[in-house]
């Protein structure tokens, strides 16, 4: 009797844990966010440039902090499946519930330049995560030496970035500047204690929780993880949709793609190579599937415009994929 009070308890702590990790995830990425953009409005940096770079990496943030602590943790499956989940959320979710809120133009640059990169990412994780296949290592593996690969590609990608933003660096700022530099800088500061604290809690709430229900970790990151270190990203693209903002909406989750893949698996794994089950790719399929979906749609759309009936139906593809993989678990 007393050893199932002691589960219990224990596993209330767990999800407790995690519950209050995701909170704090999400408050600290908000508020890093805030500052991030208060910073930027007042260089004068256009907003599709604000959405692939602060308003992107910020919310990247939870996912960079759960992946690397993991990672250093020895936690491969959820260090990766974290990662995965979340870029299929912000392509399904993110962006299907901000084109319900209002159809989302897209820019020609980010049709022919953004998306087709973010998709060139996802293949080269599956690539280097799978090219133990064609040589006589037994284990799938991403190692020290695919994640500088992966950092070298994010390199290229800020440069582009950069790039863009002296291109559009006279393009007018639709917001005027209200934030003072010292709330700014104290926006981000606590935004940065508070993603670390979420990012401690959460991963050893996850694995608590992946333990007691006698499930992998995978499954806890592909699903709970993913939703909740992707909320940032869900709410800054539809705050940003409602209010009009479509740049930043959709720029806000291709960057954050592109951060995800490139910059979070890259620089974790170079710190502690990850080991990859065959099994993920089913997962990372989806992730390049999704990509292609957001590509073809706007092709096929008139004028480059996500619409509603687009957005529907990628928030039911991801409702079915998230039976598939809970079914799988």
């Amino acid at each position: 009797m007393r050893s199932h009070v002691d589960n219990t308890a224990g596993n209330m702590l767990n999800l407790g844990m995690l519950l209050l990790g995701l909170g704090l995830l999400v408050l600290g990425a908000d508020w890093l966010v805030k500052g991030g953009v208060g910073l930027a409005r007042r260089r004068r940096v256009s907003p599709l440039v604000v959405g692939l770079t602060v308003v992107s990496f910020g919310t990247s943030l939870p996912e960079l902090v759960v992946s690397f602590s993991a990672g250093l943790q020895h936690n491969a499956d959820l260090a990766i499946a974290n990662v995965i989940g979340s870029n299929i959320f912000n392509v399904l979710v993110v962006i299907g519930v901000a084109a319900i809120i209002r159809p989302l133009p897209v820019r020609d640059q980010t049709v022919v330049t953004e998306i087709p990169f973010s998709l060139t990412a996802a293949l080269l994780v599956g690539f280097l995560a799978n090219a133990a296949l064609f040589t006589s290592r037994p284990d799938l593996i991403i190692s020290r030496l695919d994640g500088l690969i992966l950092l070298i590609f994010f390199l290229f990608f800020m440069l582009y970035v950069f790039k863009v933003a002296r291109a559009n660096g006279d393009e007018p700022i639709d917001e005027p500047v209200v934030l003072s530099q010292f709330k700014a800088w104290a926006l981000i500061g606590a935004g940065v204690l508070g993603l670390y604290a979420g990012g401690e809690l959460a991963v050893a709430g996850a694995v608590g929780v992946a333990q007691a229900l006698g499930v992998n970790d995978a499954l806890i990151g592909l699903t709970i993880i993913a939703a909740g270190t992707s909320a940032p990203e869900l709410v800054a693209s539809a705050v940003a949709a409602y209010r009009g903002q479509t740049d930043i909406a959709v720029g806000n989750v291709v960057g954050s793609n592109i951060f995800n893949l490139l910059w979070i698996i890259g620089l974790t794994a170079t710190v502690s190579e990850l080991p990859f089950d065959v099994v993920s790719n089913t997962d990372l399929v989806m992730v390049i599937g999704a990509s292609a979906l957001l590509i073809v749609a706007l092709i096929t759309s008139r004028r480059s415009v996500l619409n509603r009936i687009h957005g529907v139906l990628f928030v039911l593809i991801y409702i079915a994929y998230l039976a598939f993989v809970v079914h799988r678990g």
